[in-house]
């Protein structure tokens, strides 16, 4: 289905743009004097019609490829960074890989300053799942860094949303890396 869909837009967008233009150049009448404010008015209304049309169907797009009662939406986020310079994540949902990334310095200092990713999103069906993140990254005194979180969590039939949480713990110097459940 979504590939039918996403094999499809692009031509629905551009019939749709074709269907909505037409009238404007129809109306024009070559032995006439053109009226250029009219027709940038016309214009300027059409692109808005299309912007519309296309978000409208961005939103449709969305709904069918991540309904709500399946929807799982995973993200980082990293408190100070003083024992862990991040380089690496890898999400595992049932033992099966469903996103990774390597970040470059500006997203390391983005989400020092407070910045939140949102990693990955997905369907899954409700019951039972367990999500395992591995965090990679240089740790104290300069030396790679590797830990793993893991969370078994129930999804419902709502949205389930879950946070990835890298901090910092000065009680042993060393970075944690958690997973919560958002509520």
């Amino acid at each position: 289905m979504a590939t039918c869909l996403n094999s499809r837009f692009p031509v629905l967008l551009a019939a749709l743009t074709l269907a909505l233009t037409a009238p404007a150049f129809a109306q024009t009448n070559p032995g006439a004097e053109k009226d250029d404010t009219a027709v940038a008015e016309q214009v300027e209304e059409l692109k808005k019609k299309v912007i519309r049309l296309n978000r409208d169907l961005f939103i449709l797009e969305e709904d069918l490829l991540f309904p709500a009662n399946t929807q799982v939406a995973v993200f980082l986020s990293v408190d100070a960074g003083k024992f862990l310079k991040l380089d690496a994540v890898k999400l595992k949902v049932d033992d099966e890989i469903v996103a990774s990334h390597l970040y470059t310095e500006r997203q390391v200092t983005a989400l020092e300053r407070g910045g939140m990713q949102r990693l990955y999103v997905g369907n899954l069906k409700t019951g039972v799942h367990e999500m395992t993140a591995f965090v990679e990254g240089i740790g104290p005194d300069q030396r790679p860094y590797k830990q793993a979180a893991s969370l078994e969590f129930e999804k419902g039939t709502g949205t389930a949303a879950l946070e990835i949480r890298v901090e910092d713990r000065s009680s042993n110097y060393q970075p944690s890396v958690s997973i919560v459940e958002w509520e």
